[in-house]
């Protein structure tokens, strides 16, 4: 029989040694959850010895028209072109020459149907169509000598987004992810947004910013415009944050002792998406927060923030780029002009002009422009002749169109290359894909030409086997 002494003792004693044990549990839990979070961390990691050169930048923001913005009628005006309005195309430009839906058709010249004036103390000419581009001249660089290889849009997009016309192929912000890693750690490197308006806007499939054969942690997120920016982003009802930190370690850890057997890249990668799905859970709320926006910040874009439109996504996009996304990707789908070129060229404009020049003067306000490249552009041109589809419109063309590009110290106001007169071929100091994607991944402070993977055998990289070549004249 215990006497009361050796009860209180005993419980005493209990009660310090299950204290421990709690406390050391929770401890090893903290240390479980810690070890696991540096796991994730380190997978969002670059390779070793990147960058390799000086870095220029430290994020792309591209801004992709899709459907084909012509030229023609934004940075490329063509008086000849005009002279010849209404009048056959001259054989000579055309013979032999890929033509998408014109082929075998009577080909005639289409002047541009807007006005192009000086603008900016460079004298950039921009067309009427983009006013707010007027405003900005001074800090772009056309290129007006861009080529491609895909004349339908899918393709041309796949050729655009990973350099080659194959699927299954890394995009750009994947290869660019892998190479340098995550800047940020509670959201994507890699950040995809949609919007529409315009005539027939194309489907954009979401291979568009795949991994390819790269670990698909590096593969775009595509947050949605309108809603919920991510799909079951909201913990179920019930379920604290606790219980599902709890969960997410105990998960990662049957992952981890799972795969020090089988060591398999894609568990890997589901233990670094699960815990990037939790951290989200936290960091994407405030992140689409506008309320702290300024009124005169919402005016400069346009936006209205939750509706979809590009405005509301170039706004975000600042916001992703503040918190160290290092790959987005807007997308305007609406660009397909075959026909009423002139009433859609209003439509697109409208919608893409104001918030894009708002998005550069934010950058730049911030002091974010020069450690950030702008690309802007369509997966390819229109042509000089006329398609009559409900009014007068172009047909697709890879020959010669233009894009711009803009910060980390691009020489703004100036045009690089050129189209023959009457903008059909890309003629002077001429501008393929390959060149621009070899210049953005210097600009990142990657050698294009050593940054590869081995995959089937080959040394696989986002610039081919083609020669590709650093427009180093456009850089400061």
């Amino acid at each position: 029989m215990l006497s009361a002494n050796d009860v209180s003792s005993s419980r005493r004693t209990f009660l310090n040694r299950s204290g421990l044990c709690v406390g050391s549990a929770a401890l090893t839990s903290l240390l479980q959850s810690e070890n696991l979070r540096a796991e994730s961390d380190s997978l969002n990691s670059g390779l070793s010895g990147f960058p390799q050169l000086p870095a220029r930048i430290k994020r792309v923001i591209f801004l992709c028209m899709a459907g084909g913005p012509s030229h023609l009628e934004t940075f490329d005006y063509k008086p000849e072109l005009a002279a010849l309005d209404g009048q056959p195309m001259p054989e000579s430009y055309t013979v032999g020459q890929p033509i998408a839906q014109l082929q075998g058709k009577e080909l005639k010249c289409l002047g541009p149907l807007t006005k192009f004036r000086p603008s900016g103390q460079s004298g950039t000419l921009i067309s009427d169509y983009l006013p707010w581009h007027q405003k900005m001249a001074d800090d772009i660089c056309v290129l007006k000598s861009m080529v491609t290889e895909q004349i339908n849009h899918d393709p041309a997009h796949t050729f655009m987004n990973t350099g080659s016309a194959i699927s299954g192929r890394p995009s750009m912000g994947s290869w660019v992810n892998y190479g340098l890693g995550s800047e940020c750690q509670d959201l994507p490197g890699f950040v995809v947004m949609t919007s529409v308006g315009g005539r027939n806007p194309q489907p954009i499939a979401s291979r568009q910013w795949s991994a390819g054969f790269l670990p698909s942690r590096y593969q775009g997120v595509e947050f949605n415009s309108t809603g919920s920016p991510v799909h079951y982003l909201e913990s179920p009802p019930g379920v604290t944050m606790e219980q599902q930190r709890t969960l997410i370690d105990s998960v990662s850890e049957l992952n981890r002792h799972r795969n020090a057997t089988l060591r398999n890249p894609e568990l890997e990668t589901r233990i670094a998406a699960y815990e990037m799905a939790f951290r989200m859970q936290m960091s994407v709320p405030e992140l689409v927060d506008m309320s702290n926006e300024p009124k005169h910040v919402l005016d400069m874009y346009g936006a209205t923030p939750g509706d979809g439109s590009y405005a509301s996504n170039c706004l975000l996009a600042r916001k992703l780029a503040e918190r160290g996304v290092r790959f987005i990707q807007l997308y305007h789908r609406g660009w397909d002009h075959h026909g009423d070129l002139a009433k859609y060229m209003n439509i697109c404009c409208g919608l893409t002009d104001q918030p894009t020049y708002a998005l550069l003067q934010d950058l730049k306000q911030r002091g974010m422009l020069d450690e950030t490249l702008i690309v802007w552009g369509g997966e390819f041109g229109r042509t000089p002749m006329f398609q009559g589809k409900g009014g007068a419109g172009r047909d697709h063309h890879i020959k010669g169109f233009s894009m711009w590009v803009a910060g980390g110290g691009i020489k703004g106001g100036i045009s690089y290359g050129n189209t023959d007169a009457l903008g059909y071929s890309a003629v002077e100091d001429i501008v393929h894909v390959r060149d621009l994607h070899a210049t953005m991944l210097y600009m990142l402070g990657i050698a294009p030409n050593q940054f590869t993977v081995k995959y089937q055998g080959l040394d696989m990289k986002l610039t081919g086997v083609e020669e590709s070549r650093v427009l180093h004249e456009i850089l400061g």
